[in-house]
């Protein structure tokens, strides 16, 4: 069974950067699976953020891009996420996910703030 938590959540000010991180356990081929992020807005459906292959390539959502950057640590089985000049509408949940047996992390809230 694997398992995610995310962390490193907070409130920023507009403009300001936060970095998320997720620790995934229980996986046995971590290195070989695809690791996303997703967040959920207020009022709006869970959506894609990001995702990383196990090979390290990235792509993101266009919100995103430019601004937030995915990676990933095989060695430590970690999933980082940093994001940078953030909006007021990055605020939301921001989750973590392995889509090879859709693993979902708690969440952690960010919240930016004017």
């Amino acid at each position: 069974q694997v398992q995610l938590v995310e962390s490193g959540g907070g409130l920023v000010q507009a403009g300001g950067s936060l970095r998320l991180s997720c620790a995934a356990s229980g996986s046995s081929d971590f290195s070989l699976r695809t690791m996303a992020w997703y967040r959920g807005r207020p009022g709006r459906q869970r959506e894609w953020v990001a995702d990383v292959s196990g090979d390290g390539t990235a792509t993101y959502a266009d919100s995103v891009k430019g601004r937030f950057t995915i990676s990933r640590d095989n060695n430590r089985k970690v999933v980082e996420l940093q994001m940078n000049s953030l909006k007021l509408e990055d605020t939301a949940i921001y989750y973590c996910l392995q889509p090879f047996g859709d693993y979902w992390g708690q969440g952690t809230q960010v919240t930016v703030s004017s």
